[in-house]
């Protein structure tokens, strides 16, 4: 398996529940398998902004934003107030993180609902980026009751809180 006692988790696999709703999917961690979501419109090969699918792929977890610090061997920061992220596919900011305010679309980083207190940033269409191929691919909090994405993979907060500090520097997500 992809994991040793010295690096921890490396690898996390998405796959699919065999007869459930297309957003229902686990999470294969270190050889345990954990409820997640994923995109209301299941995984796709073909991701276009708003298409509400999570992109097929292996995607390596680049950074977290924490909204409170946790143990992590993952590069991290904190979440501040103003951070949003571009998802207006007409800017040249395209799916880059940024400052508030801005007149352009954008996800909001600091969220009320607490789904964005671990964000972990996906290496999905960000470097060779594409302006309308997706953006804002995020490994984040799901809803208690594992409620679509808009494209993101989701843990519930008691999920990733045991798994953030077993995850690796350099871990991938791969999603089929």
């Amino acid at each position: 398996m992809a994991k040793s006692r010295a690096t921890g988790v490396s690898l996390l696999r998405v796959a699919r529940r065999i007869g459930g709703k297309p957003h229902e999917a686990r999470l294969i961690a270190g050889g345990r398998a954990i409820p997640c979501a994923i995109g209301r419109a299941g995984v796709t090969h073909d991701k276009r902004e708003g298409d509400g699918a999570t992109p097929a792929g292996g995607w390596r977890l680049l950074r977290f934003y924490l909204r409170k610090p946790a143990p992590s061997r993952v590069p991290w920061r904190p979440t501040r107030s103003d951070d949003i992220w571009c998802d207006d596919a007409g800017s040249f900011l395209y799916n880059r993180p940024m400052r508030a305010p801005s007149r352009l679309s954008h996800e909001e980083m600091w969220r009320k609902d607490g789904l964005y207190d671990v964000v972990g940033v996906m290496d999905y269409n960000i470097r060779a980026r594409v302006r309308g191929r997706g953006s804002a691919i995020f490994f984040h909090i799901a809803t208690e009751d594992l409620g679509p994405t808009a494209g993101c993979v989701a843990l519930r907060a008691r999920d990733m809180a045991r798994l953030l500090p077993r995850l690796s520097r350099g871990a991938m997500i791969s999603v089929r």
